[in-house]
């Protein structure tokens, strides 16, 4: 049995997760933490239970999970009652968000590599105001242009 328990000021939990101190304020001002506790000079204490809570919202937010996401997975991870599948449905929907992006960015990246390339070949050096991708821009907004 540990009974030494380690305390953290909001700076030394910021530094251990690479949370910015205005974030944990803010987590905790929405929820996803708990009030800290504070010392008589009124600063926040912390502990290590803060730590592996924020450590695990980090993650979440570093997989690009929205608030809500996080505040129902933090729920998820505490409890007996609710089954696994919630967390693996809602790591789905996400992974699915994200290969939509993914496709979308795609298409973003044939759509430049078309404006580069015509401007390479029809006026790379010229003036601004002739450069082809402007024209294909103008085009694409239209729906008429560039591999669309």
């Amino acid at each position: 049995m540990n009974l030494h328990v380690r305390v953290f000021t909001i700076g030394a939990l910021a530094k251990a997760t690479g949370v910015t101190t205005p974030t944990i304020r803010y987590y905790e001002e929405i929820g996803l933490l708990p009030p800290a506790p504070r010392t008589a000079g009124g600063q926040r204490t912390y502990d290590d239970d803060d730590l592996g809570r924020l450590t695990f919202i980090k993650q979440c937010r570093d997989f690009g999970f929205g608030i809500d996401q996080v505040r129902v997975l933090l729920d998820l991870s505490i409890s007996s009652r609710r089954d696994c599948v919630e967390t693996r449905d809602i790591a789905q929907a996400h992974l699915d968000e994200v290969r939509q992006k993914l496709n979308e960015l795609r298409l973003l990246e044939r759509r430049l590599e078309s404006f580069v390339t015509r401007c390479n070949v029809a006026c790379a050096g010229g003036p601004g105001q002739d450069c082809v991708i402007f024209k294909d821009m103008a085009a694409s907004a239209k729906g008429g242009c560039c591999g669309q």
